[in-house]
């Protein structure tokens, strides 16, 4: 908490802060500013609840400074099980009713799963084999907002705050975190981004690997197949250098390359013990080349893999993914990393159920990240407590660390050493 508060700035902001977080950490239902502040000075609600409203809602600390020291913080934590395996983008949201609540329009809601009125976050987060914490978290700021200055004043959204598409969000946080150091893995990410060719291509041009998934239609040469190379020039006009394809040579959707599959290239593969029992599928995994739009460009994308999943008595395919995993990765390790998203899944139930994620009553942009950033710093003490021990640990046998007791401390109660004869 020294750290946070630290991380935080003024002086003043240090109390509250640890407050907040205390309130976050305390039993409840209800984790907003009032019913957290009668938890935590039930003689002094109202003061308690103008320190902590201030602390969430007005004060200017920065959030980035803040989840860098829940990061530091609790990735040491993590790191003493195993290292870091996959970086994850995801998003997650929040019904609200009404208008004026910052980000508040009717799209995709994941937590209903269909369209409702809320609000949307996108997030990166950082796994090891065994634990998960988000280490970056904004808004998607909507046209309907990020071009209303009337609304975005009464949010109070900053000036260099502008529309940008989940993706390029998720491309913020990802470009921060290889500035920031934060160890390297692949990176996760479901259809909603893994489709967009240049979240992808960015990725590679930063140095990192991917796992994510795509949609069915997205567009791929089948297997040792590339674009036709540029057109001979015939001496008039000018030379072209961009790829071509015909009618008898064209790229086609995944969806399609799955169902022209032999059965010999589906293998059953399992990835996870699950509550009963272990997890598996079928799979197919494919070197491939990428076609969007190729025929802009001078030389083919390079081969990576096509990960396909048809479960058994499924009509047709269910998942697909697109990897830069080395050629030589065996499908069961392709399998276990593109299926390590569930992780995440953890994070968000009990960050929202537990920690009142989604419960910040107030309607602007600062609170609305103050309030989140705090429920991932108190999240990410209850990661790091957690990775002190082993899965397997049982009551009594937790290997803490025991502070040794002085020379002469005797336990109260305990028999007096016997009379000398």
């Amino acid at each position: 908490m020294d750290g946070l508060a630290q991380a935080a700035g003024h002086a003043d902001r240090a109390m509250p802060l640890k407050m907040y977080c205390a309130g976050l950490l305390l039993p409840g239902e209800r984790k907003s500013v009032e019913p957290m502040a009668a938890r935590l000075a039930p003689d002094n609600v109202r003061r308690m609840h103008q320190s902590l409203h201030h602390v969430v809602a007005d004060a200017p600390w920065s959030d980035e400074a803040v989840l860098a020291e829940v990061r530091s913080y609790a990735l040491t934590a993590m790191r003493q099980k195993g290292p870091v395996q996959a970086w994850i983008v995801d998003d997650t949201g929040f019904p609200k009713k009404g208008t004026h609540s910052v980000g508040v329009v009717r799209q995709y809601c994941g937590q209903v799963g269909k369209q409702e009125n809320c609000r949307v976050a996108v997030s990166l987060s950082v796994s090891t084999n065994q634990a998960s914490l988000p280490i970056a978290w904004r808004l998607y700021l909507p046209h309907e907002w990020a071009d209303d200055r009337v609304r975005r004043k009464q949010a109070g959204i900053p000036e260099e705050i502008q529309f940008k598409t989940k993706p390029a969000i998720a491309l913020q946080q990802i470009r921060m975190a290889v500035e920031q150091g934060v160890p390297q893995a692949p990176v996760l990410a479901d259809a909603a981004y893994g489709t967009d060719t240049q979240f992808r291509e960015t990725m590679a041009e930063l140095g990192l690997r991917y796992v994510v998934g795509i949609m069915s239609s997205v567009s791929v040469w089948k297997p040792g197949e590339a674009p036709l190379s540029k057109a001979e020039w015939k001496g008039m006009g000018r030379p072209t250098k961009l790829l071509r394809r015909d009618s008898g040579h064209k790229p086609i959707a995944v969806k399609e390359l799955a169902h022209s599959l032999p059965a010999s290239a589906w293998k059953t593969v399992s990835w996870r013990q699950g509550t009963k029992q272990s997890l598996r599928s079928r799979f197919a995994g494919l070197r491939i080349r990428p076609a969007h739009r190729d025929y802009w460009r001078s030389q083919p994308h390079p081969e990576e893999w096509l990960l396909i999943e048809w479960p058994r008595g499924e009509a047709e395919p269910t998942k697909y993914w697109l990897s830069t995993l080395p050629a030589d990765t065996k499908l069961g390790d392709l399998v276990r990393l593109a299926k390590h998203r569930w992780i995440i899944e953890r994070d968000y139930q009990e960050l929202k159920q537990e920690l009142g994620l989604g419960h910040f009553e107030g309607r602007g942009w600062r609170g609305f990240h103050h309030h989140a950033t705090l429920c991932i710093a108190a999240y990410g003490f209850l990661v790091a407590e957690r990775s002190r021990f082993s899965p397997s640990a049982r009551a009594g046998k937790l290997q803490l660390r025991a502070s040794k007791f002085p020379p002469d401390f005797k336990p109260r109660g305990s028999p007096r050493p016997g009379r000398a004869a």
